[in-house]
């Protein structure tokens, strides 16, 4: 009943919160207000998205600990409790894409952050029993993926509020900031779980087989504050944009577009590698090299791909999205090559800066493929609707870009499930990983082509506009 209250809510929004006239492209209209009203609105998304990335990547490092508090699972099980979030998750955003033209950014924003509450509560209450069945574990792992549906919101909601010429850069910031949110736990939770910092609400710790003693309930409750204020902070600070509603129906055109789902392709191999081996590193780290205590460095790589993504949004901007996509997956190529090389030489130090490069390099990727979306769905509109004039044909954009942003998230998350789970699978059957990993290195091959023979090449579709031949809509 409250929720559907507050859905009714959000169909009336006040005028306080919702903007009538918004023109980014506008210069004048920018400077006096619409700068200032899109980055609140991005300040207030990047806490809550690395919330978001946060919870659903916590079984990452939870799995990692649960044999030592007891919880004798096998293998392949703690493999399906790190993968399945990914599952949800990427389920989840298929739904979430199309939200926000419905809702409101505001609205949406604030349930879906305040839905990180249950199972946020859920593993804190969980973990503090062996005795706790593998089911709820299973569900609780499910529902961590109200984390990952997050992403498609968000950024959905961002792609509304900035122009053109800075849209690569504010969709960079609000993913690559929210990314952080993977390495921020992976750092965080080994940390807070050594103590009782909740007190008698937090219960008693969990003895360890080395003697020692740990808050793993603590992995789930740390969380519980921060969700609260970004929920408050969302709906009492962001803005609707009343241009961006649209019914579900209108923005389904997207699935009659043949490059949104040749873009749901690569973004599978920037963003869902940047999530799958964000959910898989830590527990495949732990298999290959059990001598070293993995959970001090693997929380890197995340970082660095986080990082990367948030930093070189420009880059697409400046030099193209295509053509710096294609190079990342040549880089991904390498990187998978070096991976394979140092499991074999059994160097943990090779094996952590091989992964690292593959994380910087899914960042850069995630920036240049979203950068990709509004210059194609620009020329694609003037190809397929040509008497629309030339405002219709913008919004139409927008919308549709919109809209393809959150479903290719969506599509890419799946990553989070398949890479953790051929892991898995791959070491049950072989004892080793290198099969899946050849299996990683023929898929960049596949992008790399694809982005070459479609978008880059010579009478490709953004072979002109990346130099300098700008043939969108004016």
């Amino acid at each position: 009943m409250i929720g559907a209250r507050l859905l009714q809510q959000g169909k009336h929004s006040s005028n306080r919160h919702c903007l009538t006239q918004w023109h980014p492209e506008d210069p004048a209209f920018w400077r006096a207000q619409g700068e200032r009203i899109a980055r609140r609105n991005l300040y207030i998304s990047i806490p809550a998205l690395l919330l978001a990335f946060a919870v659903w990547m916590v079984w990452s490092v939870v799995v990692a600990k649960l044999p030592q508090v007891g919880f004798a699972y096998s293998t392949d099980r703690l493999f399906w409790l790190a993968a399945l979030p990914g599952l949800s998750g990427a389920t989840f955003r298929i739904f979430y894409s199309f939200m926000v033209p419905i809702f409101g950014g505001r609205l949406w924003t604030t349930l879906s952050t305040a839905s990180l509450l249950i199972p946020a509560f859920g593993i804190g209450y969980a973990v503090r029993s062996p005795e706790t069945p593998y089911i709820i574990f299973l569900v609780l792992a499910l529902l961590c993926g109200f984390g990952g549906g997050n992403f498609a919101s968000s950024m959905s909601n961002i792609s509304f509020f900035f122009p053109k010429a800075q849209k690569g850069n504010a969709l960079a910031l609000n993913a690559g900031l929210g990314n952080l949110g993977v390495s921020v736990m992976q750092f965080a939770v080994p940390l807070i779980i050594t103590a009782g910092v909740f007190g008698a609400l937090g219960g008693a710790g969990q003895k360890t087989a080395d003697g020692g003693q740990v808050w793993l309930q603590n992995a789930g409750f740390v969380w519980v504050p921060f969700i609260i204020a970004s929920s408050l902070l969302a709906w009492f600070g962001m803005n609707d944009i009343a241009d961006a509603k649209a019914s579900f129906a209108e923005q389904a055109v997207i699935f009659q577009r043949k490059h949104n789902w040749l873009m749901c392709w690569l973004y599978t191999g920037t963003f869902g590698s940047f999530i799958g081996l964000s959910a898989g590193l830590p527990l495949l780290a732990k298999q290959q090299f059990p001598q070293v205590d993995v959970l001090q460095f693997v929380f890197l790589g995340p970082l660095v791909g986080a990082l990367s993504r948030a930093g070189t949004g420009w880059v697409s901007d400046k030099w193209g999205g295509a053509r710096l996509t294609f190079w990342v997956f040549v880089m991904m190529m390498l990187g998978v090559l070096g991976v394979m090389y140092f499991i074999q030489a059994a160097s943990w130090w090779g094996f952590l800066g091989a992964f690292i490069f593959m994380f910087f390099m899914t960042g850069v990727g995630n920036a240049s493929t979203f950068q990709m979306i509004p210059n194609i769905m620009r020329q694609e509109v003037l190809r397929l609707m040509p008497d629309l004039a030339p405002d219709a044909a913008l919004k139409q954009a927008e919308k549709e870009s919109a809209a393809m942003v959150g479903f290719t998230s969506a599509i890419a998350a799946y990553g989070a499930f398949f890479i953790p789970k051929s892991f898995g699978s791959a070491i049950a059957a072989t004892g080793s990983p290198m099969a899946a990993l050849w299996g990683f290195l023929i898929f960049y091959a596949s992008c790399a082509a694809l982005t070459w023979f479609v978008y880059t090449r010579r009478g490709g579709l953004l072979h002109d506009i990346e130099r300098g031949v700008d043939l969108a809509i004016p």
